[in-house]
């Protein structure tokens, strides 16, 4: 029984011992394979498409300092013009049966198939996107939009003072407005007297109000907010 355990321990031993000797020879035969180097060169060459100019030596054009271009020596750059494709002129063109648009369907009829936002039948772009409330719609449509001004704000001015919208703004009576243009509208009683209204549009109740009490209404011009000759 000892002989057998000891003859096993031995041959333990001994594969041990003989498998660093099996890396070494199996790492011998690896060899590295040598770098190849690429047979092409790195410089960069570009073909020209015209064939007459394949052979012609070009090297004069190269310093342009010392050509004088005329109308007969100006070309342009290789590749730069390319021809039309010619369809319809035979199937050897490539382009020639039917010239690209397939052999049948609405697309391959002649003229123009379907109208511009065209979508088969359901229903367009065009008509899916809602519509924008309170905007002027349709063509040559126009709207001008104007801040209102109400008749009870011009009592915060002393009478005989000149009312503006930068008046109003001073005196506190006016908060922010959205558009650049100013009308004066009806709204509360004018007790106010002899005021010079300046705005780009008054209502007929306002001019009549402002009238009555002694003023004066100034319409100023839209684009210079200069007052307009009466």
């Amino acid at each position: 029984m000892m002989d057998r355990v000891s003859g096993m321990v031995l041959l333990v031993l001994a594969l041990l011992v003989q498998q660093p000797a099996a890396l070494v020879q199996s790492s011998s035969r690896l060899v590295a394979a040598p770098h190849r180097s690429s047979p092409r060169s790195n410089t960069l060459t570009m073909k020209v498409f015209d064939w007459k100019r394949r052979e012609a030596d070009e090297s004069a054009f190269a310093n342009v300092d010392s050509v004088v271009f005329t109308m007969d020596n100006l070309r342009p750059a290789p590749g730069s013009k390319k021809s039309k494709t010619r369809k319809g002129r035979g199937i050897a063109a490539g382009q020639g049966a039917t010239c690209g648009f397939g052999m049948r369907g609405q697309k391959s009829r002649s003229g123009r198939p379907t109208r511009p936002g065209f979508e088969g039948g359901q229903t367009p772009l065009y008509r899916r996107l809602p519509k924008y409330v309170g905007k002027p719609l349709g063509p040559g449509h126009k709207r001008t939009q104007y801040n209102p001004i109400k008749l009870e704000l011009l009592n915060s001015l002393p009478e005989g003072s000149t009312v503006n919208f930068e008046a109003l703004r001073e005196a506190k009576a006016l908060p922010k407005c959205r558009f650049d243009l100013h009308k004066v509208v009806g709204g509360g009683e004018l007790t106010t007297k002899s005021l010079t209204v300046q705005a780009h549009a008054f209502t007929g109740t306002a001019r009549e109000a402002i009238e009555s009490n002694g003023g004066k209404c100034v319409t100023l011009s839209p684009t210079t907010n200069l007052p307009l000759e009466a």
